[in-house]
């Protein structure tokens, strides 16, 4: 998600449930490419004008199945969406933020809790989302000079399709398969809004977010 405006003080309210007067641009993209990801913000650039905000929210996984049965294709597939994609959307945001004028911006990256503690047969997944604190503490440190901030959000058990199959059972440390909770979404959304909303000169840096009784800390 990309999100340009005029003015930082409007962010909040054009990033929470978009009113009817509101304008949006949807791009098709596809996060591996650099040549689409530059169009996305060329074309972001000629709409808006500016860059206030980059959510870098695109994710896949690869099946769970055994470690040593991962195909290279499987593993490539899972870092060129959930590292390579975030990497080229934030330097296309770097380089709008630094050059406009007022300068600066914010990205926040969409982590994981696989980012501290990982699942069983996750080891893609995990690994991505392992480098993308790395890629969030770094541009923190390089976008301070340029007033961009950059802060990551970690995610756990959010009611979607995706979770959909914890009700039935998910994989545990222990080997053994066990119904997880899960929360709204919304409050995902009321996380991130939070986030953008802040002025340049404060950050949230790393924020979890979990259902409250998922099997996190302490986990296995």
């Amino acid at each position: 998600m990309v999100l340009a405006g005029r003015r930082k003080d409007a962010l909040e309210r054009t990033i929470s449930l978009a009113p009817k007067d509101s304008v949006c641009l949807a791009v098709p993209t596809d996060v591996r490419d650099e040549a689409s990801v530059d169009a996305l913000f060329r074309a972001s650039r000629e709409r808006f004008g500016r860059l206030d905000l980059l959510f870098n929210n695109a994710g896949t996984g690869a099946p769970q199945i055994p470690f040593e049965d991962l195909s290279l294709t499987q593993w490539n597939d899972v870092v060129s969406v959930n590292l390579t994609g975030a990497f080229l959307c934030a330097r296309a945001a770097f380089r709008l933020m630094k050059e406009q004028r007022p300068q600066g911006g914010r990205i926040i990256n969409n982590g994981s809790i696989s980012a501290h503690t990982p699942r069983p047969l996750s080891a893609p997944y995990t690994a991505s989302k392992h480098a993308i604190a790395g890629l969030t503490k770094s541009l923190s440190l390089d976008g301070r000079a340029y007033d961009i901030a950059c802060g990551q959000i970690d995610i756990g058990n959010a009611a979607s399709a995706m979770t959909a199959h914890m009700s039935q059972g998910a994989l545990q440390a222990d080997g053994t398969w066990r119904e997880e909770p899960t929360m709204d979404v919304r409050h995902v959304a009321d996380a991130i809004v939070h986030m953008a909303s802040l002025p340049l000169s404060s950050n949230v840096q790393f924020l979890t977010l979990m259902a409250t009784k998922m099997p996190f800390i302490g986990r296995g």
